[in-house]
């Protein structure tokens, strides 16, 4: 997700400081201009806007803390753009770290994948101080097409656990009619077609389409093991607000299924093969 990100803050003009664990994966934006720094304090210390955009939560802790962690490398003033899933109560800590150095943080978490991401068609939802957001929204439209600013620290947070809960429950929903249209002999290239072209039709649907179809010909977006760490944090969203989570409470415990399967590294769309497996081994048992 970062590197196209990169890519069009570069194109918009904006001189960019980059660090990863992994330095090599930063070659391909170092060759466009950006500078590569050694810890994530060095880029803070080097930008006025610092942006994250992180696996989980664990790891954001680990990038912002310690003697060389983006909290070690700010300065008053400066802005602090979190874009990863770490849900509402990481956030809002992470902000008041910032805020006792004089900084200021805005969960500015983004729906779409890494197609989404080159084409700046990613779309921020940030929670934090209304005028830090107008500060920011040169930032943001640079690799986004849509910044919807929603309230306080966390709610930006708080937004992205709700969106990627109902992906967790789409794609389950999805991997179920798909598998059960198949085995009512319902070509799965006309069921999508259906599906995609029927009152229940959605972005996503189209957006999974090839990758249903042949799981095995496509790049891997988004893995079992990510939008199971998602619904977790959405669990916990829903405990902390006194709403029951039935539907997304189901498909985690499907994800656990996909993860117990092998699958937990491969896309989410993998669901489907699960459920297949589960009904030729039913069948196969009669």
């Amino acid at each position: 997700m970062g590197r196209p990100m990169v890519g069009h803050l570069l194109d918009a003009g904006f001189p960019v400081t980059v660090y990863n664990r992994t330095v090599e994966r930063c070659a391909p934006v170092a060759e466009r201009g950006a500078v590569v720094a050694e810890t994530p304090a060095a880029v803070a210390a080097a930008a006025d806007v610092t942006i994250t955009m992180i696996a989980d939560g664990a790891a954001a802790e680990a990038v912002y803390h310690g003697d060389d962690g983006v909290l070690a490398g700010l300065s008053a003033g400066d802005l602090v753009l979190e874009m990863s899933t770490i849900g509402p109560e990481l956030a809002r800590r992470l902000a008041t770290s910032c805020a006792e150095r004089g900084a200021e943080l805005l969960d500015s978490p983004v729906s779409g994948s890494i197609p989404a991401a080159r084409d700046a068609q990613l779309v921020a939802m940030v929670g934090g101080e209304a005028a830090a957001f107008q500060r920011a929204r040169p930032v943001l439209e640079a690799m986004t097409r849509a910044q919807h600013h929603l309230g306080a620290s966390g709610a930006g947070a708080a937004m992205k656990l709700s969106v990627n809960a109902l992906i967790g429950v789409t794609n389950l929903a999805l991997s179920e009619v798909l598998v059960a249209a198949e085995r009512s002999g319902i070509p799965r290239d006309r069921a999508l077609d259906v599906l995609a072209d029927s009152a229940i039709g959605s972005p996503y649907i189209t957006y999974k389409r090839e990758a249903f179809l042949d799981p095995d010909s496509v790049e891997v977006f988004f893995t079992v093991r990510l939008l199971k760490k998602d619904l977790g944090l959405a669990l916990e969203l829903g405990r902390s607000t006194d709403v029951p989570m039935l539907s997304i409470a189901v498909a985690d415990e499907a994800l656990t299924l996909a993860a117990a399967s092998g699958y937990g590294e491969d896309d989410v769309v993998r669901m489907a093969d699960v459920l297949r497996g589960r009904a030729d081994a039913l069948e196969a048992s009669r």
